[in-house]
């Protein structure tokens, strides 16, 4: 039978009030075509089952063709016209595109790169995001569709900005830098304290006026690491800044209706979105799949995962992803039949409670011309077409489902500061990834059944009884002490290797490594060993480890695997220490595959009797099974009925190869 635990979160309130239905549909940009062309789009919208779709998000040229003179009537029209068809609108202000005119009149808004170059025009997201320009033109137009629109019946979500920092997070420009200077005084407040804290005695970096701080701009070497992360907090918190001002203006004029803008979680290495997320009345998801990759649908788990921890447990919504193939990577493959449909349900599967699309109709101009889309350019009598109204028909009799939480195993730390870090120039070894050690360990957990949450090392981790911190490099003093709260408490914490190394400012935690985290794991790291190239080590547990090896010395830990070659020959490679009513678990080498799946079978979880490729989802009192796999599966259980196909069940359940089922044990 299928095992789960009881880590659930009870039944949330609907997503997105106004709508009382999953949602299902995509960006809709009518400003493309002619209007002969809406109402036919309105009717298949319809046939499809689409009854939400996201307008004006690239539109702020057609809605205010020179500065400060409106034109609206066009929009007018397409929201009446939706309204009438029964389809909601996910309202966007379109500030992710300035308009030629902007760029004309405030050259000074451009972005630069780290080079000192200034970027040009002709694209999307081309302003400093600390520009007071941009701010102001930005607010204008905000203001303007908030006023009008505030009260028109088919409007259910407002949708500010388009993927903050996606092409512009870090800005080096002089407008940015005098605003990154503004900000260190509001953190610091004193240059005494802004000396100690970036270490500024090294190098002769000491600094003895505001006006001498510049942005990490390109240089001789490496730059003080502490200035680097500071930048980078900077940078998350200007975007977030023209975030907060749309959202209160449409909050103010458009009282009532929830606020979203969509992350790139995962694929965003540039936004901290822990600090963003309790700013978002919705959160909401963009995420392609990366296509050459043939374990593609585990990294698309593992973002849905992350959503969903970000949005604190709840339902969120999937604001894009693609019908098939995208115009953006080296090889833009098609998605095989089935693939699409199981790809939304597995974000649902996951929390999402809404699946959309970029986009509604395939456009026949511009850069993305050749991205797929709800209608291709085939039009109806296409296999996309099919599969787009066959997922329509399966969201409608999935209902049951939304507003439902999903119930996770294990959790797992994620901290995009220790990212911004563990990535900065000058580490022991360049084969020190931040999304490397957290995709492996998620893939083994995955290919155990083992559901995931996503959580920053600050939370709230008792109710756990699984924790893995896989490249928590940065840690703080505070949270290192959370998480020896969490073991001592009685959980199990497992840590990689390069972890507890550092606090906030980059700064090595006082000591032998790990510093932060000594106690807790009950040894010392008195050597880092990176390895050469293609260099492996064996375990005298038939284990094997790259990249990197350690040598250590312990303070009560025991040792579970040691090290038969290499550097650390005869030395312990993988320990475990008792620490109050819980335990933590060490492992000072990168295990990879068969070696990384060999690990996690021995961390006491639960044993699920499911084929490889069987992907096993718990969300309220629905179990979703997903079959990557060419051949039927069978699931063990006790099941009455299926939601998709609506047909009953009689204890153990037949899932067809690439197809999707929701199972319900009730009658």
């Amino acid at each position: 039978m299928v095992q789960v635990s009881q880590l659930a979160v009870p039944q949330a309130a609907p997503l997105i009030p106004r709508l009382d239905r999953i949602a299902y549909g995509g960006d809709y940009n009518p400003e493309q075509w002619p209007e002969e062309v809406w109402a036919e789009d309105a009717a298949l919208m319809r046939e499809a089952g689409v009854n939400l779709v996201s307008v004006g998000i690239f539109s702020w040229a057609m809605l205010e063709p020179t500065p400060g003179r409106y034109e609206f009537g066009w929009l007018d029209r397409l929201l009446d016209l939706m309204h009438a068809h029964g389809i909601a609108v996910d309202l966007a202000t379109p500030t992710a595109a300035p308009p030629p005119w902007f760029l004309r009149a405030f050259p000074d808004a451009r972005p630069w790169t780290r080079e000192g170059t200034p970027l040009g025009g002709g694209a999307r997201q081309t302003f400093c995001p600390s520009s007071p320009h941009y701010g102001a033109a930005a607010a204008g137009i905000t203001s303007e569709l908030g006023r009008r629109y505030a009260d028109h019946p088919a409007v259910v979500l407002w949708h500010s900005h388009n993927e903050y920092g996606g092409a512009n997070a870090l800005c080096y420009c002089p407008v940015s830098a005098a605003a990154f200077r503004e900000w260190l005084i509001t953190k610091y407040q004193t240059l005494e304290a802004l000396n100690a804290a970036w270490g500024t005695t090294f190098w002769s970096q000491r600094y003895s006026d505001w006006e001498e701080i510049a942005p990490p701009i390109v240089a001789p070497t490496a730059v003080n690491p502490a200035q680097e992360l500071d930048f980078y907090r900077f940078s998350s918190d200007a975007h977030l800044a023209n975030f907060r001002r749309e959202r209160d203006l449409l909050h103010t004029l458009s009282p009532g209706i929830p606020v979203t803008t969509n992350f790139m979680l995962a694929n965003c290495k540039n936004i901290d979105y822990w600090t963003w997320a309790a700013e978002v009345d919705v959160i909401s998801n963009d995420h392609y799949l990366q296509a050459e990759r043939p374990d593609n649908h585990i990294e698309l788990a593992m973002c849905a995962d992350l959503t969903r921890s970000v949005a604190g447990g709840t339902p969120w919504l999937l604001m894009e992803h693609s019908t098939g193939s995208v115009n953006w990577q080296p090889r833009n493959i098609a998605k095989k039949p089935g693939e699409m449909v199981r790809n939304s349900l597995a974000h649902l599967a996951r929390g999402a409670d809404g699946i959309m699309f970029f986009q509604w109709r395939a456009s026949r101009i511009g850069a993305e011309k050749f991205h797929s889309a709800m209608l291709p350019h085939g039009g109806t009598d296409t296999r996309i077409w099919r599969d787009v109204v066959s997922l329509g028909a399966s969201l409608s009799a999935l209902q049951p489902v939304r507003g439902t939480a999903v119930t996770a195993d294990a959790a797992m730390l994620w901290d995009w500061e220790s990212w911004w870090a563990l990535e900065l120039p000058w580490r022991p070894s360049s084969e020190l990834t931040f999304r490397e050690r957290q995709e492996a360990f998620y893939e083994a957990l995955w290919r155990r059944h083992v559901t995931v949450d996503f959580a920053r090392p600050s939370a709230d981790l008792s109710k756990y009884p699984l924790v893995i911190a896989p490249a928590s490099y940065l840690l703080t003093a505070s949270a290192a002490a959370n998480l020896r709260e969490y073991v001592a408490g009685g959980g199990t914490l497992v840590v990689s290797y390069f972890s507890g190394i550092v606090d906030e400012n980059d700064a090595v935690h006082p000591g032998a490594y790990p510093g932060a985290l000594r106690d807790v794991l009950g040894l010392r790291v008195e050597e880092f060993l990176p390895l050469h190239a293609g260099e492996a080590v064996a375990l005298d547990s038939g284990m094997v480890g790259d990249v990197w090896a350690e040598r250590l010395q312990l303070d009560g830990a025991t040792v579970l695997a040691s090290y038969v070659d290499g550097p650390a020959a005869g030395l312990p490679a993988i320990t475990s220490h008792a620490y109050g009513e819980g335990r933590a678990i060490y492992v000072s080498t990168r295990l990879t595959g068969e070696s990384l799946d060999a690990f996690t079978a021995g961390l006491g979880l639960p044993a699920r009797d499911l084929p490889a490729g069987v992907e096993v989802v718990r969300r309220g009192d629905y179990t979703i099974v997903l079959n990557h796999t060419d051949a039927d599966v069978s699931v063990p259980g006790s099941f009455a009925s299926e939601l998709i196909t609506g047909s009953a069940v009689d204890g153990n359940a037949v899932v067809p190869a690439g197809e999707v089922r929701v199972l319900h044990a009730g009658a």
